[in-house]
C-alpha cells in the first residue's frame, strides 16, 4: 500500500443483530454525511456491510465510533489509501440481506460457515492437488483476475451461485473446498451453503482477496490479474511478486487487457474489458446496437468536447 496518501477507503462487514435496520440506516446516513464520508452501506437485521471513502481523519473517526458500539467492537476494517474519494455520493440502505444469496432457507454465518483461513494458510492449501478452489464472485469480476486453478462459475449474480454448484459440482462433495471473494462477506454465507448442501470439508479465505494481497509474506502469489472493486477505482492490484500477469482480453480486439468500462448505452451499462483504442473505435460500446443508440454517452461527450473547443 502506498504511504502518505490523504484519503482512505474502508471495506468492512459484520454479522450481528440490528433490531431496526431502517432506523439504524437513517441515523447512520446522517452520521456519515456529518463526517464527510462517501460510499455505500447496507444494513440488515443480520448485520452491516459497507465500503466508504474519506480523509484519514474522517475515516479514523468513523472506525473509532463504530468500535465504541458494543455490536461492532471487534469488526475488522480493510484499509486502502487513495488520492481522493472513490465514490460520488453517500448511501445507507436497509436490506433484508446484507449480501443477497436469496435462499429459501437463509444461512446464518454465526451458526454455520466454513473454516476461516488466514492468507498464509490459504496460500499453503492452494498448493495441494486435491482441492477445489471456487471463486464466489460474478463473471464480470473474475474476467480481470482470479486465483490460479480456480473454478470460475459463469454467473451474473451471487444469488445464481447455488444453482450453478448444484448443476456442476454436485458429485464433488467429498473434495476439500476452498472458497474466496473480494472481502470475505460472500463466502460467509456461501461456505455455509456448501456445508448444508453436503460438502464435507469447506474453508474460506479470511478477509478475501483484498487481505491476501496485503499479506507481507504471501504478497498475492498465485493470484493472476487484478481484483475488481465496487467503486470508481474499478480494480486494484493483488499480486505483488514478479509473477503478476494480465488475464483479461479486450472485448473487441482480443488483446491482453484488464481495463474495464461501462457500456456508453445507458440502457445497457454492462461492464466489459476494452482497450483505449477500441473504446475510441467502438464509442465505448459493447455492440453496434449500443454504439448507435441515440443516448450513447460517449457520442454525447465527444459532441460536448467539440462544442467547447469551438466556443473557445
Amino acid at each position: 500500500m502506498t504511504e502518505g496518501k490523504p484519503y482512505r477507503v474502508l471495506l468492512y462487514y459484520h454479522y450481528v443483530m440490528i433490531d431496526d435496520p431502517k432506523q439504524f440506516a437513517e441515523e447512520h446516513l446522517r452520521f456519515c454525511k456529518e463526517l464527510g464520508l462517501k460510499g455505500r452501506i447496507l444494513v440488515g437485521r443480520e448485520g452491516l456491510n459497507g465500503t466508504v471513502s474519506g480523509t484519514t481523519e474522517q475515516t479514523q473517526r468513523y472506525m473509532d465510533a463504530l468500535h465504541r458500539d458494543p455490536r461492532f467492537k471487534t469488526m475488522p476494517f480493510k484499509i486502502d489509501e487513495a488520492d481522493g474519494h472513490v465514490f460520488k455520493k453517500m448511501h445507507v440502505r436497509p436490506r433484508k440481506e446484507i449480501v443477497a444469496l436469496k435462499l429459501n432457507e437463509d444461512i446464518d454465518p454465526k451458526q454455520l460457515t466454513g473454516k476461516h483461513l488466514k492468507p498464509k494458510e490459504f496460500y499453503k492449501e492452494l498448493q495441494r492437488d486435491d482441492v477445489l478452489v471456487i471463486d464466489a464472485r460474478n463473471d464480470y469480476e473474475t474476467q480481470i483476475g482470479h486465483f490460479q486453478k480456480a473454478i470460475l462459475p459463469n454467473i451474473r449474480n451471487f444469488r445464481d451461485l447455488p444453482k450453478w454448484i448444484e448443476t456442476h459440482l454436485a458429485d464433488q462433495k467429498d473434495k476439500k473446498v476452498l472458497t474466496y471473494c473480494t472481502g470475505g462477506i460472500r463466502c460467509e454465507k456461501f461456505s455455509g451453503y456448501l456445508l448444508r448442501a453436503g460438502f464435507k470439508d469447506v474453508s474460506q479465505l479470511d478477509g478475501g482477496i483484498v487481505e491476501y494481497g496485503k499479506d507481507p509474506q504471501v504478497k498475492g502469489k498465485y493470484y493472476d490479474g487484478k481484483c475488481y472493486v465496487f467503486d470508481q477505482r474499478i480494480s486494484v492490484p493483488v499480486n505483488r511478486t514478479d509473477e503478476d500477469v494480465v488475464v483479461g482480453h479486450c472485448h473487441h480486439c482480443g488483446k491482453s487487457c484488464d481495463r474495464i468500462v461501462n457500456c456508453a448505452n445507458p440502457e445497457c451499462n454492462v461492464q466489459f474489458i476494452c482497450c483505449e483504442a477500441c473504446e475510441k473505435q467502438h464509442h465505448r460500446s459493447c455492440s453496434d446496437t449500443c454504439r448507435h443508440h441515440p443516448r450513447n454517452r460517449y457520442n454525447a461527450e465527444v459532441a460536448q468536447a467539440a462544442e467547447k473547443q469551438t466556443v473557445s
